[in-house]
């Protein structure tokens, strides 16, 4: 089956001379005006996850993360993010799904859309239960290690963090006229999902999942996932970089994260062909221009040396 191919832009004008985006960033996309057949698969995928609990309550013991029985139910982990709880849920996950799936899956394919999901599910499942373990020996309350949690959110903010990337000038409608761009999407998400976990406390299940899915999102994204046009991993942009999640007032809080991750990852995770991003592409052209003027030096000269050194080693032999 093929996978979708990216989305070109028919009005877009080839880049000046002068300009040219970093290496490794991802080519300009245009948003996609059609959902696309593998959102729509997993549409039936969350809802009917959601019927089958109407049906069979108890089927939610083997698919949703329950701390207390995850041990023997590991597998949970990996199934927990496509199933909703609630009919609200349910609908609000496809809905995003479907909007956010036409504008991403083009632009990666299929199979690397699929990846995505894949991955950050699974992450989040796992990072989910670990934070409910550690709520319950901070506070003693046992309620964390048999609340059910599931639920495809932290899929979706990781969307968010894609769109920013791919995106980042979309404006997406919020309510009624007003409309936020995708680039601040994430950093809205997690402050409001902040300030509802105080009003609503049992809300607070839900605002691991999402922190966790914007930032292993980031990570994967700004780091590991190969560009299918390109052949080269990560995104090292600045426009992408951590403090690009948040306002410029914040940087002097996001800049020292950023470093210490840049500390970290990008020796490990970025291969020896992906290179650099380069700010001037005309200093770049006049260094490359006087490596290859030094080098047609040595070797002239090499060349030189040997034509004398010829003519002197056959006088030695006649004298």
């Amino acid at each position: 089956m093929m996978e979708s191919q990216p989305l070109q832009d028919p009005t877009a004008t080839a880049p000046a001379p002068g300009s040219a985006e970093p290496a490794g960033a991802p080519p300009a996309v245009t948003p996609g005006k059609e959902f696309t057949r593998t959102c729509k698969g997993l549409v039936v995928v969350l809802i009917g996850g959601y019927v089958l609990l109407q049906l069979l309550p108890s089927s939610l013991n083997y698919l949703a993360i329950i701390p207390s029985k995850t041990i023997p139910y590991v597998w949970t982990v990996f199934t927990a993010g496509y199933i909703e709880q609630v009919l609200p849920g349910a609908i609000g996950s496809s809905l995003g799904l479907l909007f956010c799936g036409k504008d991403i899956e083009p632009a990666w394919g299929r199979k690397e859309f699929l990846k995505f999901i894949i991955l950050i599910n699974s992450i989040c499942g796992i990072l989910a239960f670990c934070f409910a373990i550690g709520l319950y020996y901070v506070t003693g309350k046992e309620s964390f290690l048999v609340t059910p949690l599931s639920g495809f959110h932290g899929c979706l903010a990781g969307f968010l963090v894609a769109l920013k990337q791919l995106l980042p000038n979309l404006e997406l409608p919020m309510c009624f006229f007003w409309k936020i761009k995708a680039k601040w999407m994430p950093f809205f998400v997690v402050c409001f999902s902040s300030i509802m976990a105080f009003i609503v406390p049992d809300s607070i299940n839900f605002l691991p999942t999402l922190v966790s899915g914007m930032y292993v999102s980031w990570l994967y994204l700004r780091y590991f996932q190969r560009n299918p046009l390109t052949g080269l991993k990560g995104d090292p942009s600045d426009d992408f970089s951590f403090p690009s999640l948040f306002p410029a007032a914040m940087r002097p809080v996001t800049d020292p994260v950023a470093n210490l991750f840049d500390r970290m990852l990008c020796a490990r995770s970025r291969p020896s062909e992906v290179a650099l991003p380069i700010s001037d592409p005309t200093k770049a052209s006049r260094r490359r221009e006087r490596g290859e003027r030094v080098l047609e030096e040595r070797l002239a000269a090499d060349s030189a040396g040997d034509t004398e050194a010829v003519p002197h080693g056959h006088g030695t032999v006649e004298d």
